[in-house]
């Protein structure tokens, strides 16, 4: 598995380089991730996980809300790569809802707000698309209870951050600074969803949006 890459802090783009919808204009600080850098990352996280899972049946399960974007994305590249290849991975699909933010601090508890009965997955390999390392470690601890074959968990986004629970994730797109960022379903109390782009979040984006 290749490593993912890294982003610096001084690294990210002028917002006049995008199309930023305008109510976000003065809310945001930069683009730091362009979307076609994401589509391209993570249709290469999609051969790979291909290449490791060999025949196994996939359930891929998806934290809601913040990984329905990259989830819906790495499937669609997985979906491409069973159509065009010799070898094909049988693949079904579940969701659960998490939530573990306000503003832009974690509340150190994690609740499960939504989501079917995991206990139909068990004994099926799963991809577990999540974004925040606490998360990460609350939901295994949860999936362990249903006697998996094996877990593999894919994460669009790892922070370098001293608050960081060490779990590192099998599959990772972006290695990115302790910055709260936004976009591409990652949110601020539920503001910035329906940006394209990954973007570093203003002071003044945050007292706008501040629950």
């Amino acid at each position: 598995m290749n490593a993912p890459c890294p982003f610096d802090e001084e690294q990210g783009y002028d917002l006049d380089l995008f199309c930023i919808p305008k109510h976000y204009a003065a809310d945001l600080e930069k683009v730091y991730i362009p979307h076609g850098l994401i589509l391209d990352r993570t249709e290469r996280l999609a051969r790979e996980i291909m290449k490791e899972m060999g025949g196994h049946h996939i359930v891929a399960l998806c934290v809601l809300k913040g990984g329905y974007k990259f989830f819906a994305d790495l499937l669609d590249y997985i979906k491409a790569l069973n159509r065009n290849s010799d070898r094909s991975i049988p693949m079904t699909v579940d969701f659960i809802r998490l939530k573990s933010y306000c503003n832009d601090q974690s509340t150190g508890e994690i609740k499960v707000i939504g989501g079917d009965d995991l206990s139909t997955l068990t004994g099926k390999v799963r991809i577990d698309i999540i974004d925040t390392g606490k998360t990460m470690k609350t939901l295994l601890e949860l999936l362990k209870q249903y006697n998996p074959k094996m877990v593999k968990v894919a994460s669009l986004l790892v922070k370098r951050t001293p608050r960081s629970v060490g779990y590192r994730p099998d599959f990772v797109g972006f290695e990115v600074p302790d910055k709260f960022v936004v976009g591409y379903a990652l949110d601020y109390n539920e503001y910035f969803r329906d940006l394209n782009h990954i973007c570093v979040i203003s002071e003044t984006g945050k007292e706008k949006y501040k629950a």
